[in-house]
């Protein structure tokens, strides 16, 4: 088959009746007129007689297909191409205009292209050449939507690009992350329990053991950080100082990784945030779990767990296994940067990088978790606020920005209304940080009320043909208004 002009209309409709057949014909050669543009253009500026012919029978071939079938999707499956859900035979003839389509669709991280009535031969070339500039950049999950957004930028109306349609495979492999992501969460909770009370009982505790739920903890945030990160929701009210404290561990190595730490220096972080309030297990439980204001005497005793902490640290059998950065930051994470926390330090010090991130991971998760003493929880949303514009919370404003970055302003979570009256629950920050206000949710309630189970996910971020955003969170709400459990959807 030849690269040239546009199909003779009179002799298609003639000779082929059935919609199948019409489309395999037209699809082919649509494919290939598309290919003969990608090629010109690589070789050639777009002033070139060659570019502007195969410019031109792009823009035959595509009208023609519109004019009969109104709409035009070609999509990705596996190896083969799909052309409005009829999948396209693949020959000699038409190998390398296939694969070469293939692969730059794929290096763009398209999945679908949709054209609709209306695209001109404007509005085609903008899409080829934008095509070509994107499958020549870095691999990137963010491509095709910054693809999208140049389509709309540049007032391609007609034409718009998806990212591939989740396989079987795909929700199967998302299925196995998290149940490893919950294996991993409820060992680490056992061993943190197990530890604690241990210690609390005088007995020697497992360090090794703590040690082992730490990597795992480490390489699941490295592997698949998302399914890890959504099990923080689950804040047991009964198992809180152990949920905590895996919690705090959870963030505080995601947060790590998002500074830059080695998978060493993530090990050792993991170990100290999990530690960090080590020094409870000496406090006793009527101070730890007293409702309402503490007394003068009370709080003191509270406010020694910091250094009680290092005490325990020092007297754990085989202490040569605790890093000596764990007694750092259970000593140093009520400090605050100022200084003005406690324990009170004499002489200026700078705090170790560690004990920032502990600190931010363990001031965000304890003012979103219910406890004794605070039954309420803070919604997430209000707590980054407190915590970013607060200077008198004490927290690292550098660590606190990149906490932002990794969970963003709405964390992975929080319940919210949309603009469409629909109830969605955050399910993963957006990637790319211009977006950060614009999260990845899980919708779980129509506007009429109606649950949905386990609802669906939209990307906030996404825009729609006309270049508008489908939806928008208009405000933060509280879960149990509309008798939703958020780690329901998280488990």
């Amino acid at each position: 088959m030849s690269g040239g002009g546009p199909p003779r209309q009179s002799s298609i409709a003639e000779t082929i009746q059935t919609t199948d057949g019409f489309l395999r014909h037209a699809g082919r050669e649509f494919l290939v007129v598309l290919y003969t543009s990608f090629r010109s253009l690589k070789l050639y500026p777009i002033e070139n007689a060659q570019v502007q012919k195969s410019l031109d029978d792009l823009a035959a071939t595509t009208k023609h297909l519109l004019d009969v079938e109104k709409e035009l999707e070609v999509r990705l499956q596996g190896e083969f191409l799909f052309v409005n859900s009829t999948r396209l035979r693949l020959d000699l003839d038409n190998y390398a205009s296939f694969s070469h389509i293939l692969g730059v669709l794929r290096q763009c991280g398209v999945g679908a292209v949709r054209m609709d009535e209306g695209v001109d031969r404007k509005q085609l070339q903008i899409f080829v050449s934008l095509l070509l500039s994107y499958a020549a950049k870095e691999a990137n999950p963010n491509k095709v939507f910054e693809l999208g957004q140049k389509l709309i930028d540049g007032g391609v109306s007609f034409i718009s690009v998806e990212p591939p349609l989740e396989t079987d495979e795909d929700v199967e492999e998302e299925e196995r992350q998290k149940e490893a992501a919950k294996r991993t969460y409820a060992r680490s909770v056992a061993v943190t329990k197990e530890v604690i009370n241990s210690i609390r009982m005088g007995r020697t505790a497992n360090v090794k053991k703590v040690k082992r739920a730490v990597q795992a903890i480490v390489d699941q945030v490295l592997n698949n950080e998302a399914s890890l990160v959504g099990l923080t929701t689950l804040r047991d009210y009964d198992e809180y100082t152990f949920t905590h404290s895996v919690n705090v561990c959870i963030f505080s190595v995601a947060l790590g990784r998002k500074l830059g730490l080695t998978k060493l220096q993530l090990y050792d972080l993991g170990i100290a945030a999990l530690f960090h309030d080590v020094g409870k297990s000496r406090v006793p439980l009527e101070v730890l779990n007293k409702q309402g204001g503490l007394t003068d005497e009370e709080w003191r005793i509270m406010q020694a767990h910091p250094w009680l902490g290092v005490l325990t640290l020092f007297g754990l059998r085989g202490y040569g296994e605790i890093p000596y950065r764990g007694m750092i930051v259970a000593y140093e994470h009520h400090m605050k940067t100022d200084l003005t926390g406690y324990p009170k330090s004499l002489r200026p010090r700078d705090l170790s990088i560690y004990s920032k991130i502990v600190s931010v991971a363990d001031g965000f998760d304890a003012a979103t978790s219910r406890r004794v003493y605070q039954t309420v929880p803070i919604q997430p949303d209000q707590v980054l606020k407190e915590m970013w514009e607060n200077p008198r919370r004490g927290y690292d404003p550098i660590v606190v920005k990149a906490f932002i970055n990794l969970i963003g302003i709405y964390p992975v979570g929080t319940c919210v209304i949309l603009d469409t009256y629909e109830i969605a629950i955050v399910h993963s920050a957006n990637p790319d940080v211009t977006h950060v206000h614009r999260p990845v949710v899980r919708v779980v309630a129509s506007p009429e009320g109606a649950p949905h189970q386990p609802g669906f996910l939209a990307d906030l971020a996404q825009r729609d043909a006309q270049g508008n955003f489908p939806r928008t969170i208009v405000k933060v709400t509280d879960p149990a208004k509309y008798g939703i459990n958020i780690s329901d959807h998280f488990v």
